[in-house]
């Protein structure tokens, strides 16, 4: 066994943290072995930089590049500074939308700063500064990302959804809950992971990733190595070339540990692979 990633790129929810936020000290202590190797460490998230920055920082990672927004923000911290972003007119995804689901809540980012959105989201799922504007005023400039949100529906209607209504010129993925990201056509975190190897000199045969949501799937697909967390969608699990044992159980950090872990430890894992 003697591939080693060269880039290791991590999902945050449901791989990194709980679903009340929580990083596991476990978690930490594999991150900051891949950091001490000096093999770049990349978080390729749907959350927003705002949401995304706490959690670079409680990991104490070095500078370097971050993927924001399901691939359409990729920003350098610290200090922080855009680097890329990906926008699209958001127009024609929220009347679709609307027509669809009359009563859902639509928020668009702004980078930096929060989001403008038609109606309050359940707290907590958003930070920032929010806005309350008109579906018209939403609609009225680009921007990088939609997020639809309906919290009396099923995770299931907005697979549904987002199939049926058949919306042009955009990606989309679906989250945990009956939440909806839109981003701009051909968008996803595999895209801006591959502008960031490019970068670097690295082929994406040389990536580990691992991720556990419906916006992992391209990431999974393209990495070298994409690991797939334990419980995560049969669809996720398929896109990946292997399945981790499930967060709760250390998924994650038996994976690090797999290639960063201590010498002695890697030398019986060469042995008995």
């Amino acid at each position: 066994m003697t591939w080693r990633p060269e880039l290791v790129a991590l999902d945050i929810d449901g791989t990194l943290v709980d679903r009340q936020g929580n990083l596991p000290l476990d978690v930490k202590s594999a991150v900051q072995r891949v950091v001490a190797s000096d093999t770049p460490l990349v978080l390729a998230t749907g959350r927003a930089w705002l949401d995304t920055r706490p959690v670079f920082e409680q990991l104490e990672l070095p500078p370097g590049p971050v993927v924001c927004s399901n691939g359409a923000v990729v920003l350098g911290h610290p200090p922080s500074d855009e680097r890329r972003m990906v926008t699209f007119s958001p127009a024609e995804v929220i009347g679709t939308v609307i027509e669809h689901v009359p009563n859902a809540r639509i928020a668009v980012e702004e980078l930096g700063v929060g989001f403008r959105l038609n109606r309050l989201f359940p707290e907590g799922d958003l930070r920032g500064r929010l806005t309350i504007q008109s579906l018209a005023e939403l609609a009225a400039q680009p921007v990088p990302r939609v997020i639809v949100c309906d919290p009396d529906a099923r995770q299931e209607d907005f697979v549904a959804l987002a199939t049926s209504i058949g919306m042009h010129g955009v990606s989309y993925s679906v989250g945990w809950s009956a939440w909806l990201d839109i981003v701009p056509s051909g968008v996803n975190k595999a895209t801006a992971l591959a502008g960031i190897c490019a970068e670097l000199g690295i082929a994406s045969d040389n990536v580990l990733a691992l991720g556990d949501g419906h916006n992992d799937l391209e990431m999974l697909a393209w990495a070298g190595r994409g690991v797939a967390m334990g419980g995560s969608p049969r669809e996720v699990q398929a896109a990946a070339a292997d399945v981790a044992a499930t967060f709760e159980d250390g998924g994650t950090a038996v994976e690090l540990e797999r290639w960063f872990g201590q010498p002695d430890r890697l030398d019986t894992l060469r042995l008995t692979a």
